[in-house]
């Protein structure tokens, strides 16, 4: 089974109950069977923007530990590719979580996303293929 890759927006909406989008982004995830796969540069985005919020960092290393997000990316192995997605989106000021989880598409031939970032409408993996945001409904809405 592919995996669904998991963005930032998406941790930080299922940790922090106060986000528009908490109830949207449990409810996907709870549908889900795949697994879901992220990377390091997401998990520390996360945590770093959940550092106000009691107890959500560690919230998110537990998500981790117990294999729910799930690190396939080696940034070591991945670093040639990696700087090509990045001079590729260079003009939309693509970060390093993003350009990790192209690279993640890439390695599982996999479309399925869970995001709430816009720009992975514009982001393509592989040669030329689009994403499929399981969020895209919500997307709609940040317009």
């Amino acid at each position: 089974m592919k995996p669904v890759l998991l963005d930032t927006g998406v941790i930080v909406a299922l940790l922090d109950s106060s986000e528009k989008f908490h109830q949207t982004c449990s409810e996907a995830v709870r549908s889900l069977e795949a697994p879901l796969a992220t990377c390091e540069a997401v998990i520390a985005e996360s945590c770093y923007l959940l550092g106000n919020l009691r107890g959500a960092p560690e919230a998110v290393i537990e998500n981790v530990v117990a294999g729910i997000f799930q690190i396939p990316f080696q940034l070591s192995r991945e670093a040639a590719g990696l700087k090509q997605i990045l001079r590729k989106y260079r003009d939309r000021k693509i970060d390093l979580a993003d350009a990790c989880l192209i690279c993640l598409a890439n390695e599982f031939e996999t479309a399925d996303i869970l995001t709430l970032d816009k720009d992975f409408q514009i982001y393509r993996w592989g040669r030329n293929k689009p994403f499929h945001i399981l969020l895209d409904h919500i997307l709609l809405d940040l317009h």
